[in-house]
């Protein structure tokens, strides 16, 4: 093998990026045990400690780079909710509230039926809401102008009387467009202050879509209203740092009456509960601290700490505005403080003794962007609160328009912005009022900037300045541009797990893993001998490594379908080694030595190999863009396991073979009870063609009069609604449980058992077509009220305690995006089979095998189907069709046309080597001869597939049913349905030219 040299030192340097990239997680891991030992139980003990080591180094990797337990967090392995627990929301910005806000709420009635209409076809389209809206005015009314009802005050210099309905069309498109680009940066910043670890906000394929998953949230209602509320946008007038200073010096001299009265404790109990939470754990965070000090004997800086923290409390957890020699910086800016110092001085404002020192027209807000890198320090902003109300001076609705912008002489970046004519009067106002000062953008109750004001500005027309980058004043220009438009966000589909199914699922998950890859190395030994089956075994440990490693360093999250992907794809990749193994005892069948038939193996076994690999890939990236969620950490794993499962299979193995021959030992690559197991089968394969065909036949008919008749069991993902999985402490009986639901729901809900008899799953369409936060809070306690009524959960329980202890999960799925995913997973399923189709009508140069390959995928589909039409119901786990049961589906099409492509890649090679003899001759032979191949890729997937379906959890026992199915299916396919419709049709074509040629 050339290039040894080359592949050795590659593979020592994936390894080592990857043990590095896993490092993370296993330091993140030891510090937060470290945590629970220190915290004993004590679950704000433990985040007390977290909190204290946040910023501190805990890994110094060679000593060249140090990071802390903020950054180790951040870039340790990403675990899905399905097994951390937490929180997923798909978000979507209502567009025809933006189009309606855009035309001042226009009573035009051609314009509302427009909209109405384009609503309605919103449910049956891919297309965004604007192009529907345009295509449902011209329905409407074609004679109808736009420009009549957009030629609006805010948008006259954009809209003119005389513009066409084009002109107006791309007008609204580009105002939709930066509302919903807005919209993503207030839902961003919104999470980044939520405190959550590792979150996950990204705009999905469809315009107007967000994504955000909130790994470890344990409070849903908090998340929906902080998701689903509207921007606040204000600018207040502010305060010089000189002019606030002595406030300050009377609010520590308060805090620390409270605290020599009454404790420590007592400044905390005195606010609300959150405060309480808060200010203990700074204290805590000071005390161990001192112990700290305290251990390390170094008792002068001991008292040194603990007199300031008693003369200063306010100052020991915020850094005043001044310089080193004590002089006050000018400006707003008051203090600076670390984030987990943020909420101890909002308790301590909020104390009755300190408000009471404060002026009634002085306000403190943080700002909302840290001032380090690192994201830790934020400062505080002294507010002047003019009106009587305590409303701002002037609000965002007044914003006309807002654009980023470089400074006239100079290439700073700047947000030049202009506003209405009442705006304009006011601003002008504040403006010349402040002239020196600044003035505070102030967005959901966080200070986004503030500018100084350097003149009296009229006209409405200004230019923010001192900005640090084009991305900031980019952001700011999106953020005063959105004041003019409301644009509401709606939860449009929801899934929530429970911290404790998530262990569960972590536990099953492993279980699985363990036995699945203990089948197949032992498997491997008995099957392959010693030697060949240790190399196998090597590389596929090395596998596994690699897979995970390059997960961690790419930031994948890895789900409970992707621990089922890293098993199914270390279960697919023994095909590699046994084509190779297969391949290399042939040749050394046929006379040659060890080296040769070692080196000729590999290279014929090439073909097969890629060929599998490749239309597996297809597969995977098609599962990839069409997916989301769980489906498509399914998909990542399996794209990242082909990968590496090549490079070990056929780069690994070969170097150990290599070195063992440079040492003259001898290797064996079958053992004495595996030798001549099928070996030399001569099974009349065609001649049977028949009763295979008969056998499918009945089968497909069965799987089709039972899906026209029976149909299926569609999951929420198909047809929208809201399940929950619910868990008792006692068993129940799921025809009570919905008896007690339907009282309060007025309808009944589906009840099922789900997993054990204490659990249920409940599905309701209750109120589905309703997205505000107060109807999800509403379903959630009926459903609360409902089990308590029917005496299933004590009537004491809150809705805290029924979220962590009885709901395991719950998903919500509207119906516009139920469709969508309906849509998806036909143009999924359709578009794989037409690529697979094309690439082996390429590969093999001949319509036949793809035909072949095609008519044995839907042949498996159409049998998978089948089995879920006919058994859902009858077994004691669900068969559901949801988004699972695509990836399932499209797995199962991509296992399936793997192994039918190394049956026809050895019927192509006959044809070469004997091209004189019958097709029939020749396509029986090359399916005798993979059968070995067959029967261990087979039973070795199987098997594997088999312990995860046991061991897996009852959440994905669907999943690995129909990948179970699949597998039986499209083996049995790709000898019997695949391979035959070739023989079939290159006789067919045979006869036609027979026929033509005696005319």
């Amino acid at each position: 093998m050339q290039n040894k040299g080359l592949i050795r030192t590659f593979a020592i340097l994936l390894a080592l990026v990857c043990a590095y990239q896993l490092t993370f997680t296993f330091v993140a891991r030891k510090v937060e045990k470290d945590a629970r030992e220190y915290a004993k139980g004590d679950e704000m003990k433990e985040l007390v400690y977290l909190d204290s080591v946040s910023g501190t180094t805990v890994y110094n990797f060679l000593g060249l780079k140090k990071y802390s337990y903020k950054d180790v967090k951040a870039l340790e392995m990403n675990l899905g909710l399905d097994l951390k627990g937490g929180m997923n929301v798909t978000l979507e910005v209502s567009v025809a509230d933006l189009i309606k806000s855009l035309s001042n709420y226009s009573t035009d009635t051609t314009f509302n039926a427009a909209l109405a209409l384009a609503k309605e076809k919103q449910r049956n389209s891919q297309d965004d809401f604007v192009t529907l809206f345009g295509q449902a005015f011209e329905q409407v009314d074609p004679n109808a102008q736009l420009a009549a009802i957009f030629n609006t005050l805010e948008l006259k210099d954009k809209v003119k009387y005389n513009s066409t309905n084009a002109e107006v069309m791309r007008v609204i498109r580009e105002e939709t467009d930066a509302a919903i680009d807005n919209a993503f940066q207030i839902i961003r910043s919104r999470i980044d202050r939520f405190g959550v670890a590792q979150p996950n906000i990204q705009k999905l394929q469809t315009p107007g879509r967000i994504l955000v998953e909130l790994p470890g949230i344990d409070n849903p209602e908090r998340v929906r209203k902080l998701l689903q509320g509207t921007a606040k946008l204000e600018f207040w007038e502010t305060y010089d740092n000189s002019e606030v200073y002595s406030v300050l010096m009377q609010i520590n001299e308060k805090v620390k009456e409270v605290q020599s009265l009454s404790g420590e404790q007592t400044a905390a109990a005195a606010t609300t509960e959150s405060a309480e939470t808060t200010a203990a754990t700074a204290d805590t965070t000071a005390n161990s601290l001192l112990s700290e000090m305290e251990s390390s004997g170094d008792t002068a800086a001991v008292d040194q700490m603990t007199n300031f923290k008693k003369q200063y409390p306010l100052f020991a957890v915020m850094q005043p505005s001044t310089t080193q020699d004590g002089q006050l910086y000018p400006g707003p800016v008051v203090g600076t403080a670390h984030f987990k110092d943020t909420a101890t001085i909002d308790s301590y404002l909020a104390l009755p003794q300190v408000k009471s020192v404060i002026p009634r027209n002085l306000k403190f807000m943080w700002t909302s962007k840290a001032i380090d890198d690192a994201g830790n320090y934020f400062r505080l902003i002294a507010i002047k609160v003019t009106g009587r109300d305590g409303r701002a001076p002037l609000d965002g609705d007044v914003i006309v328009d807002a654009r980023q912008d470089y400074e006239q002489f100079g290439s700073r970046p700047e947000v030049s912005m202009t506003m209405n004519s009442e705006g304009s009067k006011t601003w002008a106002r504040l403006t010349k009022d402040n002239v020196g000062k600044s003035i505070a953008i102030v967005l959901d109750g966080y200070v986004r900037s503030f500018p100084n004001v350097n003149g009296e500005i009229t006209g409405g027309r200004s230019s923010i300045t001192g900005l640090e980058s084009v991305e900031e004043a980019k952001d700011l220009a999106n953020i005063l541009k959105s004041g003019k438009m409301p644009a509401p966000a709606h939860i449009i589909q929801e899934e929530i797990v429970g911290p404790s199914l998530g262990q569960e699922a972590i536990n099953s998950g492993l279980w699985s893993f363990a036995i699945a890859f203990i089948l197949v190395l032992a498997y491997m030994l008995f099957f392959y001998s010693k030697k060949a089956g240790l190399a196998a075994n090597i590389a596929l440990l090395a596998n596994l490594f690699f897979i995970i490693g390059v997960l961690a360093s790419i930031g994948a999250v890895l789900t409970l379908p992707g621990i089922a992907g890293i098993v199914l794809t270390i279960g697919m990749s023994v095909d590699a080694n046994v084509l190779i193994y297969e391949r290399i005892q042939e040749e050394i069948k046929a006379g040659k030595g060890l080296k040769l038939a070692i080196q000729d193996g590999y290279k014929n076994a090439y073909s097969a190999i890629i060929d599998g690999q490749v239309t597996t890939l297809l597969t995977g990236i098609v599962l990839y863009l069409f997916g989301s969620g769980p489906i498509k950490g399914f998909a990542t794993t399996l794209i990242i396991g082909i990968f590496t499962s090549l490079f070990s299979a056929i780069f690994l193995t070969r170097l150990t073979f290599e070195r063992q021959l440079s040492k003259g030992k001898n290797i064996t690559f079958t053992s004495k009870f595996t030798d001549e197991w099928l070996r030399n089968a001569k099974i009349k394969f065609l001649e049977k063609r028949k009763i295979a065909y008969i056998i499918s036949g009945a089968l497909i008919v069965i799987s089709l009069a039972s899906i026209f008749t029976r149909g299926f069991n569609y999951g929420i993902d198909f047809k929208g609604g809201r399940t929950y999985v619910v868990r008792f402490d006692e068993d129940v009986k799921v025809a009570e449980v919905g008896k007690a639901l339907s009282a309060v729901y007025g309808e009944a809900p589906e009840v099922k058992t789900f997993g054990g008899n204490n659990q249920v799953k409940i599905t309701t369409e209750y109120k589905i077509d309703e997205l505000s936060t107060e109807v999800d809070e509403e379903v959630d306690e009926l459903m609360l009220k409902g089990l308590q009524q029917g005496g299933f959960i004590a009537s004491d329980v809150t809705m805290a305690q029924f979220d962590s202890e009885y709901r395991m999960s719950s998903q919500k799925v509207g119906p516009t995006i139920s469709d969508d995913i309906k849509k998806d997973a036909l143009i999924a399923i359709g578009f794989s089979l037409l690529i697979i189709f094309l690439y082996i009508l390429l590969r093999f140069r001949n319509w036949q095998f793809g035909l072949g390959a095609l008519i044995a995928l839907a042949h498996d589909t159409i049998i998978t189907l089948g089995f879920f039409s006919l058994l859902h119901g009858l077994l004691p786990f669900s068969l559901e069709i949801d988004q699972a049961f695509i990836a399932a589906i499209l797995t199962v099409v991509g296992y399936s046309i793997n192994d039918t492509v190394v049956v026809f890649d050895r019927i192509r090679e006959y044809f070469q080597i004997h091209p004189k003899r019958s097709n029939e001759v020749n396509m029986n032979e090359a399916m005798n001869s993979t059968l070995r191949r067959t029967f261990s890729t087979s039973l070795s997937t199987f098997v594997v597939i088999l312990a995860i379906f046991l061991f897996g959890g009852t959440s994905i026992q669907g999943f690995t049913f129909a990948l179970l199915i699949g597998v039986g299916v499209g083996t049995y396919s790709s000898i019997f349905v695949a391979t035959p419709i070739v023989y079939d049709t290159y006789k067919q074509v045979e006869k036609a030219k027979v026929k033509k040629a005696v005319k």
